[in-house]
């Protein structure tokens, strides 16, 4: 799995700076998603565009740094899960987790879609890091004979962010995304 590349260490100021865009950028975004302009970002966080576009370059590298807590988050659970005692039971539980978290926040599904549709993105790191989770919990699940061996780990993380996608924001969201990762785990099951 690849890990974004160590940033070198900062100023004191350029730390703040960094620290400032990445709390506005999650501000912003909770509020009117990830469309919003750039600038609008930079006047919330109280510094210049040069100063966000030299950190940030693009859109998916602000996004990876408001989300890279929950990503790594997700995939140290993935880790947890692959003892759990039943393998059909790891893989709905960390499914359901990921389906939470990206109904929750509304930019973490996006940037999951973005990740998983580009592997040259910003985000590359993001994507290696959830498709080697989800492929650790569903080849368990396939070599117990709880999930069909005809499924890739990429279907399954498009099913997911799928829902994700749909129910956030939604006032009874994780409802919604329970009921229907019940239909997607009915689905993965053998035939």
């Amino acid at each position: 799995m690849t890990t974004p590349a160590p940033q070198p260490a900062l100023r004191a100021d350029a730390r703040r700076n960094y620290e400032r865009l990445v709390s506005a950028a999650r501000e912003v975004f909770a509020a009117r998603g990830i469309d919003v302009p750039m600038d609008d970002i930079a006047r919330h966080a109280g510094v210049g565009s040069a100063t966000l576009y030299r950190r940030f370059p693009t859109r998916e590298a602000l996004l990876q740094a408001v989300h890279r807590d929950q990503i790594d988050a997700l995939c140290s659970r993935a880790q947890e899960l692959l003892a759990a005692p039943s393998p059909d039971d790891g893989l709905a539980t960390w499914l359901r987790e990921l389906a939470r978290q990206g109904s929750t926040s509304r930019s973490l599904a996006t940037a999951l879609m973005i990740a998983l549709r580009d592997e040259g993105s910003d985000v590359s790191w993001c994507r290696e890091a959830m498709y080697a989770a989800a492929a650790a919990l569903l080849d368990r699940a396939q070599q117990a004979g709880t999930v069909r061996a005809d499924v890739a780990a990429g279907q399954v993380l498009k099913l997911v962010n799928a829902v994700a996608f749909v129910t956030e924001g939604e006032p009874d969201g994780e409802q919604q995304a329970d009921a229907l990762l019940a239909i997607v785990m009915d689905g993965l099951r053998p035939r």
